[in-house]
Formats: structure tokens, C-alpha cells, sequence
């Protein structure tokens, strides 16, 4: 014949679409097939109002222009949608989706007593349903709280173990001299505080301080350098330490510690401070480590913690001048 012929398929699975949309056999719910412009490709009647006409013709009567546009261009454009409008005075409700490959528009026509029948069946059967599973909800909510609960708590005592221990650290390290590791001027000043109140209160039969000084350390930071003189002043406190391992030892000044005794280390003081002293002056023959002490013991008529402590450094500086008799150096030699 001389002309060429172009064929077009398109395979629409027709029975899926049916089950989709079926909802009843009373006359409620109508499909069809249509082009870009309307008109109907199934003639399939798309219930008693627009029946088989073009579907913009039959609807432009009860649908707003402006709504009938706006779907006009939604077919031409391949876009889903839906219109809704009264004819007769029954609410239809047109839904309609585009058919792959092609230009054309699957549309349903849905009354809306249909979407209601439905609804409420949906609604009676689920609603036993949907009672267990509110139930069951609120059994899972109220597990997952008691679990968020009880772990709450954990962190929270963690938490709450952690701050004590940084609490402590932090203490500890106010308290601490960093050069020695003993207990510092601050430390002392606390224990002073406490100690004035238990011998106001007279709850303390046995207490003594100890007053030492450091001899020699300014001749050896300027002379052989700061280093030196640290290592110096950690050697006398280790000695201290060793000596009064039953007191408490602060280091109140750069080469100044005191001593609180109580209890074992009150009761043993004298035999101590009579083997220190005999260390210390073999010392200075040997170019050791030279302390010199004084003590002193809670009496009647003191009040606080500083009257003991003042006899105690009278004695130290006598002791200090006896030893520099004996050749220790001092800060003047």
C-alpha cells in the first residue's frame, strides 16, 4: 500500500486495577479509562452524571473554573489528583492516577457514602484490634520508663560517685604540698581549727607539736641552684616522715614542717626526738640533712593549738643555735 504503520501496546493489568477498587456490587463505584483532554477511551460509564461524556464537559457545571483548570492541566501534565463535587445532591468524589508509558489517566469515581461504609467497617472490625494494641502499648511504655528509670538511677549514683571522688581528689590536692606530698599550710590551718574546738571543749589528753627548720637551704639555692634545694628540702621531710610516722607532718613554710602528735605518737615522742637529734648531728659531720626541732605538750592553761605551737618554736631556735655551734650552716654563715 505504500504507507508505513506505527502499532502501539500498552498492557494494563485491568483485573488488578478492579480488585483495587471494588469495594461493592451495588452501583456506588465506577472506573474508567481517558485521554489528556478527557474523553472517554473505555467506554465504561463513570456513574449516571458523567457516563461516557468527555469528563471536563460533564463536570464543568459543578466544579469552580478555576478547580476545572487546574485539573485540566493536571492531566495534560501526567499528574495525580482527585475532584470532588455534588451532583443531584449526591457527594462524588473522581480520583484519578496516570497510566505509565502512555498520556492517558486511570479515574475512579467514588460516592462518598462508600468511603464512609468503608471507614466505619474498617473502624468496627479494627476496634477490638486496636484495644489490644493500646493495651500492649502501654505495657511497652511503661516497661521502657521503668527500664529508663532504673537506668536513671545507675547514671545517676554514678554520677553522683564520681563528683564525691573528684570532690576528694580535689581536696586532697588542696591539701597536698606538691613539692613533698605531706600535708600543706592549708591542711595544718584545718586540723588547727578542729584541734582549737576539742581543747576548748577539753576532749584531749595527749597532744604535742613539733616545730623543725630546715638548716642550710638558702647556702645550697645559692650555690647550687633551686634543683638542688628542692631535693634538699624532700630529703629533710622524708626524714621527718621517718622519724614521726605516728604523727601527722604538714610543711608549713618553704623550709619550715610541724609535727601534731597524738595518742602512740605522743607516748613514744621523747625516745623519737632523742634518736632524731642524734641523727641530725651525725649529720653534720657527714654533710647530711640538718633539722632542727623543738617541742612542746598540751598544758591546763593553753587554749589553742598556737600556744603549744609557740614554746615549741622557742625551742627549735635554740636547738637551731646549738647546732650551728656544733657546724651546721645556717642561713647566716
Amino acid at each position: 500500500m505504500g504507507k508505513d504503520f506505527k502499532a502501539c501496546f500498552v498492557q494494563i493489568d485491568i483485573s488488578e486495577i478492579v480488585n483495587l477498587l471494588a469495594f461493592e456490587d451495588e452501583g456506588r463505584t465506577y472506573f474508567g479509562l481517558y485521554s489528556a483532554a478527557g474523553e472517554n477511551l473505555s467506554g465504561t460509564e463513570l456513574g449516571p452524571f458523567v457516563s461516557v461524556q468527555n469528563l471536563f464537559d460533564a463536570i464543568k457545571g459543578v466544579v469552580p473554573e478555576d478547580s476545572l483548570n487546574e485539573k485540566r492541566a493536571d492531566f495534560v501534565s501526567g499528574t495525580e489528583g482527585s475532584i470532588t463535587f455534588n451532583a443531584d445532591g449526591v457527594a462524588e468524589t473522581l480520583c484519578y492516577v496516570p497510566v505509565e508509558g502512555t498520556d492517558w489517566k486511570m479515574v475512579v469515581l467514588i460516592r462518598e457514602s462508600v468511603i464512609h461504609d468503608r471507614i466505619r467497617d474498617i473502624s468496627e472490625k479494627s476496634l477490638k484490634s486496636s484495644q489490644n494494641q493500646i493495651i500492649f502499648t502501654l505495657v511497652m511504655v511503661l516497661l521502657f520508663a521503668t527500664i529508663l528509670l532504673i537506668e536513671f538511677r545507675m547514671l545517676a549514683g554514678q554520677k553522683l560517685e564520681a563528683e564525691k571522688e573528684n570532690s576528694r581528689a580535689f581536696r586532697t590536692m588542696a591539701n597536698t604540698d606538691s613539692l613533698t606530698g605531706v600535708r600543706n599550710k592549708h591542711a595544718y590551718s584545718d586540723s588547727e581549727a578542729a584541734l582549737n574546738i576539742r581543747i576548748k571543749e577539753n576532749e584531749i589528753d595527749k597532744l604535742a607539736v613539733i616545730v623543725c627548720d630546715v638548716n642550710g637551704l638558702k647556702i645550697i639555692n645559692d650555690t647550687l641552684g633551686h634543683a638542688a634545694g628542692d631535693k634538699f628540702i624532700k630529703d629533710a621531710c622524708s626524714m621527718i616522715c621517718e622519724y614521726f610516722n605516728h604523727g601527722a607532718v604538714y610543711r608549713i613554710g618553704g623550709d619550715e614542717f610541724a609535727v601534731i602528735l597524738q595518742e602512740k605518737g605522743y607516748d613514744t615522742m621523747h625516745e623519737v626526738i632523742t634518736e632524731f637529734n642524734r641523727k641530725v648531728e651525725e649529720h653534720i659531720k657527714t654533710k647530711g640533712v640538718v633539722v632542727a626541732i623543738g617541742y612542746s605538750i598540751l598544758g591546763p592553761e593553753d587554749e589553742q593549738l598556737h600556744d603549744i605551737f609557740e614554746r615549741a618554736d622557742k625551742m627549735m631556735y635554740k636547738r637551731k643555735k646549738e647546732l650551728k655551734e656544733m657546724g651546721t650552716l645556717t642561713r647566716q654563715a
